[in-house]
């Protein structure tokens, strides 16, 4: 039996991403937990898997050569554990071509605009006193967020997964898909997303990936107190080191 892969993880759209894709390729793993709040990510130990200082990340005892491999950034974990399991990556060329232009328009798009969506909606909000000044940041990241749906919608429709087969393209989006009311999102908007969104959600290994270190959160980071500052503090205030 395969060594556990290393997962470094908190529980967040960008982790849940990898924690459903393990489980649903039945590799064995450990979770390693990244306390992004309390700047866990900046820990030596893990910049040197991770020099973005991003979670998640995977350390694969087995890698391909039979020696440990270290991976970050979410689409290159999800599309090595793809071709290391045989899974959930297409048949042939054409296939995975489809899979992989999903997800990087999840990487290049609905990832990055919905986290900017979230944090003008949900975080802004308590770091800035005159809230005029987070208007069309809202507005913007709102806007954008919503077209990114429409064209989700419309590549469902008469599609059971975003690549006809259950892919590592729906494990890149569904996540991002679950706070949708934090991106003021009304999901009835777009029933076709709706419907492949309870779908893929209904699932056994989506739901014990999503639900992966769940105790680990608390508050929030627009709650009121030292330690959300702190923490918005860190993960809000980077610069260049």
């Amino acid at each position: 039996m395969s060594r556990p892969i290393e997962l470094h993880y908190w529980p967040t759209p960008n982790g849940w991403k990898i924690s459903i894709a393990l489980e649903e390729m039945g590799l064995p793993y450990e979770m390693v937990p990244v306390n992004i709040g309390v700047g866990e990510q900046f820990k030596p130990k893990f910049l040197a898997i991770s020099p973005n200082n991003r979670m998640p990340a995977i350390v694969d005892p087995d890698g391909p050569d039979g020696q440990p491999i270290s991976i970050f950034e979410s689409g290159a974990i999800l599309q090595y554990l793809a071709r290391k399991s045989g899974q959930f990556y297409g048949a042939n060329e054409r296939e995975r071509v489809d899979i992989d232009q999903w997800v990087m328009w999840q990487m290049g798009g609905l990832g990055p605009m919905a986290g900017q969506t979230h944090h003008f909606r949900q975080y802004a909000p308590a770091i800035i006193a005159d809230q005029r000044q987070i208007a069309y940041g809202v507005i913007r990241y709102t806007n954008e967020t919503h077209r990114l749906y429409g064209v989700l919608n419309k590549r469902l429709e008469g599609r059971e997964f975003v690549c006809g087969q259950l892919s590592i393209a729906d494990f890149m989006i569904w996540p991002w898909i679950v706070p949708w009311k934090n991106q003021g999102i009304i999901l009835e908007e777009f029933p076709h997303l709706k419907a492949w969104f309870e779908r893929v959600g209904a699932r056994e290994a989506v739901q014990k990936g999503f639900k992966l270190g769940a105790e680990l959160r608390s508050g929030g980071l627009q709650a009121s107190g030292k330690a959300a500052e702190d923490a918005r503090r860190v993960l809000f205030g980077q610069r260049a080191r």
